[in-house]
């Protein structure tokens, strides 16, 4: 699946030789990740096609003489797609001429040196371990020398990822973003402008039996079960009094197995908990609180009249969804970093015979646009599973998942679709 790239603002800057070029401000997931030329995007363009061949998306072509403006828009939109699309394909997100250069151009960007680091990693019940690295370490890596800190076995780190997470008022805690494995965490910290933030290990699968796959790894077991238990005192999964009672007992004993057989039973267990939003149903500007995973949105919606009303939006009848970005990024000191205001999710449901449309408006859309696609990519690999001989796995996905840009200056809107 494609990822959150988009370049909804670029810049013109002097050159050496008193002419000018274009900067592109590169954001992912709603944060910048670098800013970059066009002439370094081509020359990566073509170190891939000698390692990847023609099998590579369009690149935008060169112009010889001085652009006008639409043609300008057109080749931000052409990059734009153009990264979208390369990111496609595992064997090259895994390729060291593509990891190299996305590692360079967020050392370059934000001014960041390859030396030594220490980096404080927060575990899933509040503690922190310190771990030696690189600037230049990919989370990918980081996540290797965690893992090989706290003896977590190497086959079942694609079930562990690195998160950005931010330390909220009362002790509360908050998902600000997964880091792609491509992204440097010594760089994400630094430059993500947010506050009381750490890089944290969570658990990244949104499918509760998914747990049995992890219960040969000691380690793997008490990472969950720490998740678990702070999950509960975080309120994010809400045990009944007679679960949580059992709970409590379990917990005593320190019989993690039946703990954690228990905490499957819970309602929200292992879901992705989103901080407080509005949407758009049942009416227009209603509270919101978001609670996603087991293939379904969950959401206690506070009605006009201080009535709450629960909502399930079950994966199976989404049909698409994308991103919106509505706000400005123009700024004389160059483009702010992070698009987390102004942000909606909207997808199409299928309800009453019929589609319609419903929205979110929160600042973690794109955090939840992943666990959205987190979802279906675990429904495929599990209907794959079931069914050998299925080579089509396209009725598993939504026919368009989209994410749509939106500049607004002095008032006039120019929307810019994309993917």
């Amino acid at each position: 699946m494609k990822m959150h790239f988009c370049i909804p603002v670029s810049q013109q800057r002097p050159d050496a030789l008193g002419g000018r070029y274009v900067l592109y401000s590169v954001y992912l997931d709603g944060f910048l990740f670098c800013k970059v030329r066009y002439s370094q995007l081509h020359r990566w363009n073509e170190q891939l096609k000698r390692v990847f061949g023609n099998c590579l998306p369009p690149f935008p072509p060169k112009y010889y003489l001085a652009m006008t403006t639409s043609m300008a828009d057109e080749r931000r939109d052409q990059l734009e797609q153009y990264l979208q699309n390369v990111t496609m394909d595992p064997n090259m997100l895994r390729s060291d001429v593509f990891i190299d250069f996305l590692k360079l151009v967020q050392l370059d960007t934000f001014s960041m040196a390859t030396k030594k680091a220490s980096l404080d990693i927060l575990l899933p019940d509040g503690r922190s371990i310190k771990i030696e690295i690189l600037t230049s370490d990919t989370a990918e890596r980081v996540l290797e020398v965690v893992s090989h800190n706290i003896g977590l076995c190497q086959e079942l780190l694609e079930y562990f990822s690195l998160f950005l997470i931010q330390f909220c008022k009362e002790g509360r805690l908050s998902v600000v973003k997964k880091l792609a494995d491509f992204e440097l965490p010594c760089v994400s910290l630094r430059s993500s402008e947010v506050e009381n933030c750490k890089v944290g290990l969570r658990k990244w699968y949104l499918d509760p039996s998914l747990d049995a796959r992890l219960m040969d790894c000691r380690t793997a077991v008490d990472l969950i079960y720490m998740q678990a238990i702070q999950d509960i005192e975080k309120e994010w999964a809400k045990p009944t009094e007679v679960q949580r009672q059992k709970l409590e007992d379990l917990q005593k004993e320190d019989n993690q197995t039946k703990f954690l057989e228990l905490a499957r039973e819970v309602q929200h267990y292992g879901y992705m908990r989103l901080e407080p939003c509005t949407c758009d149903h049942p009416e227009p500007g209603c509270q919101a609180l978001l609670s996603v995973g087991n293939n379904e949105i969950s959401c206690c919606i506070t009605l006009p009249d201080n009535q709450t009303q629960d909502v399930i939006f079950q994966m199976d009848r989404v049909k698409c969804w994308q991103v919106t970005f509505l706000g400005t990024l123009l700024d004389t000191d160059g483009p702010q970093q992070t698009l987390n205001q102004n942000l909606e999710l909207r997808f199409q449901y299928f309800e009453d015979s019929h589609w319609r449309w419903f929205v979110i408006y929160t600042k973690q859309a794109f955090l939840l646009s992943s666990c959205l696609k987190k979802m279906i990519s675990e429904k495929m690999v599990k209907q794959a599973a079931e069914n050998p001989e299925m080579k089509d796995h396209s009725s598993f996905l939504p026919r368009k998942s989209k994410i749509k840009i939106a500049e607004v200056d002095c008032g006039f809107g120019t929307i810019k679709e994309d993917l």
